[in-house]
């Protein structure tokens, strides 16, 4: 293939059909949160509406960091083959200050406001998110629902140190994600190698941060919902969900972006290694999860075994194995071959079975803690993920097109991505 056969000032335009289903998914949203919060009325639904909240705001800031991971691990591996279609995830950093905003909005939101709940046998004033450990009394000595083992992890489970962590490790995400940004955009208008090479030394940096401080994200965030159990994989089980989600939304953008006449220079071979990712990572977050939970059942230790014990209920159990069906079982059937890599369609059906099915995952990560009375879906759930997944389709579209090509023209391994070919 010769450079010359396509136009890299080529823009996109966020206009038509998607700007409009986008902006209707955002509306259909509002609905499901304003029906959760008002329009039922009872407090168990205002639990179910800030759980979904939390679980898609948690979901939203997952695509965006995963955004700013595969731009870092692409740059520390001096790979080429993805420099072709950089612009996506690139759109992805640029949404994830609004996407760490909404998350600590429903976190803020969730521990501020409170709700009466009987709590071993006393009446008790719970915020409506971490209830576990953030309901007052739990750490006093002198309460009558003194929880001793929730006082044991108080150094690390009070308000100001959990909400400062978030703050400062998403807070270093969205900084080191805008350099890697903004050293692409100059390298476009300055040519040469230092902003490839400040890249590279960002990312490094950024990778070792990353590598420590998102196991202790995921244990505030979403583990210490059910603040009695801990699990030392429970950090790198999150990391491996948000990351293959993450592959799976960028390849699907790359996908209908493409179908629409964009990112002509993208081949099949590109698609196969983004397929071989996709594949590798389906596997390994299987292998976590399993390991979690074939040593929790091995072990048979009741603190631990809680956990699973409440998703082998019969309302969640067939949502537990249909889990490993969408997120293992699937993608090892569709992306198995080389062919099947290679082919839109399949990795178009893929991508979707992959979003959804981590949609699952972290429903039965929140769920379970958070509604102990909830054995429904219904359309709180749906509503809630349409309109955030309205969100972000507006706002990193709207990101895309502000990108004056969808090409890093001067990237120093271009050429090698646009001759990329798999035998």
């Amino acid at each position: 293939m010769s450079t010359h056969q396509h136009s890299f000032n080529e823009r996109f335009e966020f206009a038509g059909k998607a700007k409009t289903f986008s902006l209707i998914a955002i509306v259909i949203g509002i609905i499901g949160i304003l029906y959760g919060f008002l329009l039922d009325g009872s407090e168990l639904h205002a639990v179910r509406t800030f759980s979904n909240l939390l679980l898609m705001s948690y979901y939203f800031v997952g695509v965006c960091v995963a955004g700013v991971f595969f731009l870092a691990y692409q740059y520390m591996a001096q790979s080429g083959w993805s420099v072709s279609f950089l612009r996506i995830p690139q759109a992805f950093v640029r949404v994830l200050g609004v996407a760490v905003l909404s998350l600590l909005a429903v976190v803020a939101a969730g521990l501020l406001f409170k709700h009466k709940e009987i709590h071993e046998g006393h009446e008790v004033w719970s915020p409506y998110l971490y209830a576990h450990w953030a309901t007052q009394g739990l750490t006093d000595p002198k309460s009558n629902i003194y929880d001793k083992l929730i006082a044991g992890k108080s150094a690390f489970l009070n308000i100001p140190f959990f909400y400062g962590t978030l703050v400062v490790f998403l807070g270093l995400y969205t900084y080191f994600g805008s350099l890697l940004v903004k050293y692409s955009n100059n390298e476009d208008s300055l040519g040469g190698m230092v902003n490839y090479n400040k890249s590279f030394k960002i990312s490094a940096i950024f990778l070792v941060i990353f590598g420590f401080t998102f196991p202790i994200y995921a244990f505030g965030t979403i583990m210490s919902l059910e603040a009695h159990w801990f699990s030392t994989m429970f950090g790198w089980y999150n990391l491996a969900a948000v990351h293959v989600s993450g592959l799976a939304v960028i390849a699907l953008t790359l996908i209908i972006l493409k179908e629409n006449g964009y990112f002509s220079w993208v081949n099949a071979s590109h698609l196969q290694d983004l397929g071989k990712v996709i594949f590798g990572f389906s596997i390994f977050w299987t292998y976590v999860w399993f390991a979690q939970f074939f040593l929790t059942w091995y072990a048979n230790m009741p603190e631990e075994s809680v956990y699973f014990y409440k998703r082998w209920e019969p309302e969640y159990k067939w949502w537990f194995w249909l889990n490993i069906g969408l997120n293992f079982v699937a993608p090892l059937f569709l992306l198995m071959k080389n062919d099947d890599k290679r082919s839109m369609t399949r990795m178009k059906i893929a991508c979707i079975i992959v979003i959804i099915g981590h949609w699952l995952d972290y429903y039965l990560m929140i769920m379970p803690g958070t509604m102990e009375n909830h054995r429904v879906f219904g359309i709180t759930e749906l509503f809630t993920f349409i309109g955030f997944a309205g969100l972000f389709t507006f706002l990193m579209l709207s990101a895309l097109s502000k990108f004056e090509s969808l090409i890093p023209k001067k990237h120093p391994f271009l050429e090698e991505s646009l001759h990329h070919h798999i035998q």
